[in-house]
This record gives structure tokens, sequence and C-alpha cells, in this order.
């Protein structure tokens, strides 16, 4: 849903900048003698902000172009051809070329730090929940299937089980800070992809490994290390559960 949302953001965004550069140029027309140049250009600057701030960086350096060049054409001497003859104008054009690019890389880059908030909101959001199972005392078989809803929502694992039983090979499987190993081998999980092989996710707690979930991954999926850190935090959770679970049966 959010996918599409913003899909037909930027459809709309990229169309913005392709039409409106020209309309509000043309709009401009019956000013251009009597309204300097440099305030004209302000106009269209006010609009390239705003299309970069609500589209991606696509429209915003359509909305850069076209202002730039929907300015030569209509506001600059001679009016209606693409050349200009002032060497105001041309610094005036090329400014409004640079000053787009400049907003919209901007615009990008808060966009991306908006998301990496929320992505990390969201993980923490799902560290507590579980957290908050553990310290309630809920039975370790509760917590453990959460976090296998959890693992597979955030790892795009098609399977997960917990093995209470730790892993007797060191094939492919996860270490403490969310890198993967296939044996002693790092793989390159941002470049490759998982592999088409299953994994293990050890559960540990107090450095005493408590069995470990076997994740069936998605071939060529790749979570981000944010995603994968997390993963480790609650397969130690469920770990933590399970110890506290045998101590009361020891008890």
């Amino acid at each position: 849903m959010f996918d599409f949302i913003r899909r037909r953001r930027d459809h709309v965004a990229v169309t913005c900048a392709l039409v409106i550069p020209p309309a509000v140029c043309a709009v401009l027309i019956p000013t251009r003698s009597t309204l300097p140049n440099t305030d004209a250009a302000l106009v269209l600057v006010v609009f390239t902000v705003a299309v970069a701030a609500f589209g991606n960086r696509v429209a915003g350096y359509l909305a850069a172009l076209g202002t730039a060049l929907w300015f030569d054409f209509f506001l600059t001497v001679p009016y209606e051809r693409l050349s200009i003859t002032h060497r105001t104008d041309i610094e005036t054009t090329v400014l409004l070329l640079v000053v787009g690019v400049a907003v919209t890389e901007l615009a990008v880059a808060a966009r991306r730090r908006g998301r990496t908030v929320a992505v990390d909101e969201a993980l923490l959001a799902v560290v507590q929940s579980t957290a908050g199972l553990v310290a309630r005392g809920e039975s370790a078989d509760t917590v453990i299937d959460q976090v296998c809803v959890q693992l597979r929502a955030l790892l795009g694992a098609r399977e997960c089980v917990y093995d209470p039983q730790p892993a007797r090979n060191r094939g492919l499987h996860f270490e403490s800070d969310g890198s993967l190993l296939w044996g002693r081998t790092v793989w390159n999980l941002a470049e490759n992809g998982f592999p088409d092989e299953k994994l293990d996710l050890p559960a540990r707690y107090q450095g005493v490994a408590y069995g470990r979930f076997v994740l069936t991954p998605v071939h060529g999926a790749a979570p981000s290390v944010h995603a994968r850190r997390t993963a480790v935090v609650l397969a130690d959770l469920a770990a933590a559960s399970v110890a506290a679970d045998r101590s009361h049966q020891e008890v």
C-alpha cells in the first residue's frame, strides 16, 4: 500500500516537473519587460524546492532542468529562443540549474534520514515487544514462537524452526555482530544476497548456547545489517527465556 502511494506521489511529482515550469514562465511573460530576471528566477526556485521536497530525485532534476530551460526560452533575450546574449542571464540560468540540483540532493538526503529513523524505531519496537514477554516471565515456548514470526519478517525467511540443540557444524550461520559466515568465510550478503541454503542463528545467553533458530531464507534476499543485528538480539532474548525456564525446572 505504502509503495503504491509512494509511486503515485513520484509520478505526480514528475508530471509537475514537466508541466509547471513552462506554465509558470508563460504566466510571467507579460511582466518580463518590468520584472527583473532575478526575481523571476526566485519564483522558479520556489517551485523547484517544492517538487524536490515532494517527489524523488528524478522529479527534482527534471524540475531544475525545466526551470533553467524555460527560463532561457521565455524570459531571456532573445525571447522564444534557446540562446542567451546577456552575461547576467547566463549566470542566472546556470544558478537555477545548480540550485535545483543542490536542493534536490538535500531533499533526498533528508528523506533518507527520515526513513532510517522510522526503520530504527520499528526495529526497536520489535525488540521491546519480545523483551516485554521475557520480563513478564512468559514461557519460553511463547517467546520462541514470537521470535520465529519476527525473524521471518526481519530476514525475509520462508521458514523458521527452533532447534534446542546447538549447531554441530559450522555451516552457514550468523555471528553476534550480524555478519553471515559460511564455515569460516564471511559471506558478502549485501552483494550476493542469501544463498539457497538453510542457515543457523545461534541463541546465546551469558555466553552459553541455548539452541538455534534454523532459517530457510529467500534466495537472493539481503536484509540490512540493522535487521540482522536485531535478529541476533531476538535470538538471545529467546535464549534468556529458555535459560529462565530451565532454572525454574531445576528448583
